[in-house]
């Protein structure tokens, strides 16, 4: 587990609705994440039918995604997961810029929370190392935190 995150017990996660959007770029990484992610919502109760995981192409779809996802409604919160990895070019720092701000805006927008599991590494290295590795699980880490926030909407029934 990564040495920043606070020690907590699980948040219960029964009944609560959860939609993850995941990227197909570098999937065998954003596999892992998601297989982290879904693994854990599971431990804490979330139903298959509480449950729901669209792909999109890459990092810069994510952001559409989760609007779509959001326009619908129904959803208590929701996860990105992806991994982006710096190139040569500033193409990276563009869509991690973008998808970033994209998923902050569409929590804003719609009032659901979001939580960011997109890797943004220098190396391919550091994203094995995220996404179940020496560095932690940053998978299971969104979809805790997704639940963390869904559980406090509902504590503060906003």
């Amino acid at each position: 587990m990564n040495q920043g995150t606070p020690l907590r017990a699980l948040p219960e996660g029964r009944g609560i609705r959860i939609a993850i959007v995941a990227s197909r770029f570098h999937e065998a990484i954003v596999e892992r994440l998601l297989e982290g992610a879904v693994r854990i919502l599971r431990q804490t109760g979330v139903a298959e039918d509480d449950l729901a995981v669209e792909r999109v192409p890459g990092a810069w779809e994510i952001p559409q995604g989760l609007e779509l996802l959001a326009r619908r409604g129904g959803w208590d919160a929701m996860v990105a997961l992806g991994a982006l990895v710096r190139g040569e070019t500033l193409h990276f720092q563009l869509i991690a810029e973008e998808c970033a701000r994209g998923v902050a805006d569409a929590s804003r927008r719609h009032g659901v929370p979001i939580s960011f599991g997109v890797l943004t590494c220098e190396t391919m290295e550091q994203a094995w190392a995220r996404a179940g590795g020496a560095a932690g699980h940053q998978g299971e880490e969104a979809a805790i935190a997704a639940l963390e926030m869904a559980v406090l909407d509902r504590k503060l029934g906003t």
